[in-house]
This record gives C-alpha cells, sequence and structure tokens, in this order.
C-alpha cells in the first residue's frame, strides 16, 4: 500500500498536462502513485496520459465517459490505494519536493486533514494576484485543532479540494456530488466537521492556474446560467448543512458570499430576469445575510442587499454598466 494517491482528473488539457505530471514526479517521497483520470477527453488528452504511465510505473490512467470533475475525483479515489489522498487538477502543478514535508506533518501529528497554502499563475506559469482577495479568512496558523474549529475559525471562504491532503477513509466516505458546479464547497465542510485532527501549513505548495477555458472561468451563456443555477442549490445545501452542524457562522457566512456573487451575476448577465432570480434567493430565506468573516468589500454589499435586494442589483448594474 502506497502511502499517498495523487488524483488527477484529465479533461482536454493537453496544453497543460505535461507540466502537470512532470510537476507529480518531481518529489522527494517514493511511496505514492499517481491516477490519471482520462474522463472522456477529445483533444487527446487520454493518450497522453496513457504515454506517461508507459514512462513511469507509479502513473495509472483510467479511461471514463465524461462525467464532469466530481464524478472523475470519485473514480479515482475508488482505484486509489493510497492511505492518504490528495488532489490535483490537470491544469495545475505542484512545488518541487514538496510532498515529503506534507506528508511528514500528516504522520508526525496524526492528522485526518492538512490544509497547505498555494499561489495563483497565469497561462504562462507567472505568479499573478487577482483583483480580490480569494484567501479573505483563512488563517494558515500552524496548530492542531478540530474539524469543526477549523471550518468555523480557519478555512476562510476558498474550499479548493486541491488545498488538502486527507485520509482515504474520508474521501471514501464523502464523496464529491456529480453534475454541479462548486463541488468543492459542498464537499469540503463536510469532511471537515467529520475529522477530529485538522491542522495548517503556511507553505506554497500548489499552483492554481487560471485560465480562460476552466470551469471556474467559464464565459458561455449556458455555462453562465448553469452556474447561477448550481449557486443557489449550493445555498439550499448550505443552509441544510448548517442545521446539522454544532456551529452555523461559517455556513451563514459562504451563504452571504455566494448570494452576494448571485446578485452580482443577476446585474449583469441576467438583468431582464433579475426579478425571476431575486425572488427564487427569497425563496430561500437566506435574509439577512451574515458578515461574519466578510471584508469590507464585501460587508458592504452585504449591507446593501439586506437593506433591498432589488436596489443592490440596481446599484450593480449601473455600476458596471
Amino acid at each position: 500500500m502506497p502511502a499517498l494517491s495523487l488524483i488527477v482528473p484529465v479533461y482536454n488539457v493537453a496544453r497543460w498536462l505535461d507540466a502537470c505530471v512532470e510537476s507529480l514526479l518531481r518529489q522527494d517521497i517514493d511511496d505514492y502513485e499517481i491516477l490519471l483520470v482520462d474522463d472522456g477527453s477529445t483533444d487527446g488528452s487520454g493518450a497522453l496520459a496513457d504515454a506517461w504511465a508507459e514512462k513511469s510505473v507509479r502513473i495509472r490512467v483510467l479511461h471514463q465517459p465524461n462525467a464532469g470533475l466530481g464524478a472523475a475525483r470519485n473514480s479515482g479515489v475508488a482505484a486509489s490505494a493510497g492511505r492518504y489522498i490528495q488532489f490535483v487538477d490537470s491544469d495545475d502543478t505542484l512545488e518541487v519536493n514538496v510532498l515529503g514535508t506534507l506528508l511528514q506533518r500528516m504522520e508526525a501529528e496524526r492528522l485526518d486533514v492538512l490544509r497547505f497554502n498555494y499561489r495563483n499563475i497565469d497561462e504562462s506559469g507567472q505568479e499573478f494576484r487577482p483583483y480580490k482577495d480569494v484567501k479573505v479568512g483563512a488563517d494558515y496558523r500552524e496548530s492542531v485543532c478540530s474539524g469543526p474549529q477549523f471550518l468555523t475559525e480557519r478555512l476562510g471562504y476558498a474550499c479548493y479540494a486541491v488545498q488538502f491532503l486527507l485520509r482515504r477513509e474520508l474521501a471514501v466516505r464523502f464523496p464529491f456530488p456529480t453534475g454541479v458546479y462548486f463541488e468543492d464547497t459542498r464537499w469540503a465542510p463536510q469532511i471537515l466537521l467529520a475529522a477530529e485532527r485538522v491542522n495548517s501549513m503556511d507553505i506554497v505548495a500548489y499552483n492554481y492556474r487560471l485560465r480562460s477555458g476552466s470551469i471556474t472561468m467559464a464565459v458561455s451563456p449556458e455555462k453562465k446560467r448553469k452556474v447561477l443555477e448550481d449557486q443557489l442549490g449550493l445555498i439550499a445545501a448550505l443552509k441544510e448543512m448548517a442545521a446539522q452542524a454544532p456551529d452555523r457562522r461559517w455556513f451563514d457566512g459562504m451563504t452571504a458570499h455566494t448570494a452576494v456573487s448571485v446578485v452580482g451575476s443577476v446585474s449583469g448577465t441576467f438583468w431582464k430576469e433579475r426579478r425571476i432570480w431575486l425572488k427564487r434567493l427569497r425563496a430561500l430565506d437566506v435574509y439577512p445575510l451574515s458578515r461574519y468573516l466578510a471584508s469590507p468589500r464585501v460587508a458592504r454589499k452585504i449591507a446593501l442587499i439586506n437593506f433591498s435586494p432589488a436596489l443592490a442589483c440596481r446599484v450593480l448594474h449601473w455600476k458596471n454598466g
């Protein structure tokens, strides 16, 4: 049994896959495997994955019809053999010789989950800072605590699955939802609520590539509508989880951040349908929105939305128009 399984969903990333796999092989441990899950690629990515498997005995390839990111990750978990699981997106990279440090901390402190830091890179691989603080509320102090405490006080609102190293038992117990965007935000709180020992390392171990063709940068009208629908679904899921949580502050805060994003989308792309979308948002019983861990910029938007969602939508439409 290897110590670690790296699970890499692969879908139409022929341009990026070599860099990803090369980074996974440039590590300071031997006891790990790499599972490349070809999720029905049509650009030759599956053949590239097979070629890598011929070059390295630690690489295995799974081929499946296209089913989405969550389903591909779940397939990887089911086929994995490692004691620990780490997810890597196939257009991203790991830092060189970082896995030994992460595994050592995981085992020395008998952790269920370890969260590490990341940097954003552009399509050329250069680091850059997005226009907004995506790490608001994230606390990278290095001390062991319970999963529920970590969720409430230290996670923040960037719930990327690729930031976590976790015990395989947790990954098996809590599969990713399929067929939706924001699967990480539904998955991460379940993992942390069930974890007994969690810690962070303020070490940049991961390079997160933001590119125009990725899921998170979807621009087609159909995808924008799907994103908006899934945000409303996410709010419903967060409310359901909050009802079972010992402390609901993080769930209320994430609900508020998601609602702000919904109103922003409605004020732009879906302006002509704003009454329908705002009515659906109100039907989820989200008001008043929480300001828990909100940055000053987001807190101002929350205050305006709490006063009047319709007015907030109109103001954002005017500012962005």
